[in-house]
């Protein structure tokens, strides 16, 4: 892992009041921070880390992530970084390789995922926002209560330096994640779905003659995905959803003994995994809630809607509900003030992709990752799934899905019009 400068806040004097107040300094929350800042709102994020450097979280940049990037002229900072470009997805199964999305043969600006750690990547967009006069940035800083009064939200109260402080707002947005404390504070109702499966993360030395791109391997009842990250691969071990007290319980061999069967090219850094302590457990979620707002108060990114990594298409939604709200919300929050109809045009614009996306999720799910994992044969892809990519209407889908999303967002002329 390569270290990363910890980000400063641009005012060591907390702030009593900000027009936007944003709990959670990862892809949501940074991009929404970042758009209104640029538009001259005055906006506070709170990031309760000390830094960016979390390892396991996804590092895939999509397309349509990248475009964004493009309006913003941040292209050529990104792509300045450290990072590997990634234009198909294959599965290796007992019938050979086959390529599940090609991103090469779509006709957009960026036809392939950047794989970027993603600590640069929020350090680079953290580093662009500090430049702003109307940015601040507060490491260290966990948001834990909202403020309320007379019906709706004014604020929250957060801890740093020791102490509890609190911030008043116009708008406090909570893009804090999955388990977002002020969600939960907020009472929004929650829909729950159920994939079926979990994610063992871990790390493997990359070889120079390795192959390239993400690879899956399937077959006797295991899936591994494979993921370049330079100098090592991240390696997402699937396993059926609640097995991995018995599969740890095993001991680390009983890992080892998977990749062997599907991957024995590895066979020589397999001892580079001593123990189950090197092993991470992602228990997969899905969610989303009904209700995205309250007076005063919005949810965006996991806080609203947690995704499988089916398609690593989390980060990409949670960039996409950034740039939405920033376009609904600039505009009434330079005149201090923000009603619940635009609150509600935020949900009502990305309600829609958020279902069609884990629709989508939930099909791959039951029709592919369940199949694999309960069969213990051979793994194919099925005739007529091969047919049917083969159809020029038809073969570009999975890309564009991945690569592109469900309705991407880009920030609105006014808005980089409305530059600070």
């Amino acid at each position: 892992m390569e270290a990363s400068a910890t980000v400063k806040p641009a005012d060591m004097r907390p702030p009593e009041r900000v027009a936007c107040c944003i709990a959670g300094g990862g892809p949501a929350g940074m991009m929404l921070g970042l758009l209104l800042a640029r538009a001259g709102v005055d906006t506070l994020v709170l990031e309760k880390h000390k830094d960016f450097l979390r390892d396991f979280r996804g590092d895939t940049v999509h397309p349509s992530t990248l475009q964004v990037l493009d309006d913003l002229g941040l292209i050529d900072k990104l792509l300045a970084l450290r990072h590997s470009q990634v234009d198909k997805v294959q599965l290796l199964t007992s019938r050979g390789l086959f390529t599940i999305g090609d991103f090469s043969r779509l006709r957009i600006k960026y036809p392939y995922i950047a794989l970027v750690p993603q600590w640069d990547f929020l350090s680079m967009l953290a580093d662009e926002a500090k430049r702003l006069p109307t940015f601040r940035l507060l490491m260290e800083a966990e948001a834990q209560r909202l403020v309320r009064e007379s019906g709706g939200v004014t604020g929250l109260q957060y801890w740093a330096d020791g102490q509890m402080r609190t911030i008043r707002t116009v708008l406090t947005v909570a893009a804090d994640g999955r388990h977002s404390t002020l969600r939960d504070q907020a009472k929004l109702p929650i829909v729950e779905n159920s994939p079926p499966m979990d994610v063992l993360w871990f790390s493997l030395p990359r070889a120079p003659s390795d192959f390239a791109n993400i690879v899956f391997r399937a077959g006797g009842s295991k899936l591994i995905a494979f993921i370049d990250r330079f100098d090592y691969w991240q390696v997402g071990y699937i396993i059926p959803k609640g097995a991995a007290q018995q599969i740890l319980a095993q001991g680390v061999d009983a890992v080892k003994q998977g990749l062997h069967e599907l991957a024995p090219e590895f066979d020589d850094r397999l001892d580079t995994l001593e123990s189950v302590d090197h092993i991470k457990l992602l228990t997969v979620q899905s969610n989303r809630l009904r209700r995205w707002w309250l007076p005063g108060f919005l949810c965006i990114g996991d806080a609203a809607h947690a995704m499988t990594p089916v398609g690593g298409v989390g980060i990409n939604l949670a960039i996409q509900d950034g740039v939405a709200a920033a376009n609904a919300l600039w505009s009434p929050l330079t005149r201090q003030r923000i009603d619940d109809g635009s609150l509600a045009a935020v949900q009502r614009r990305r309600t829609w992709p958020t279902e069609m996306t884990q629709a989508m999720q939930a099909l791959v799910q039951k029709r592919i990752i369940h199949a694999v994992l309960t069969s213990d044969g051979p793994v194919d892809v099925p005739p007529l799934l091969r047919f049917f990519l083969r159809l020029p209407l038809v073969r570009d889908f999975p890309a564009r899905f991945v690569g592109v999303g469900v309705r991407p967002e880009r920030p609105s002329p006014a808005l980089l019009a409305a530059r600070v």
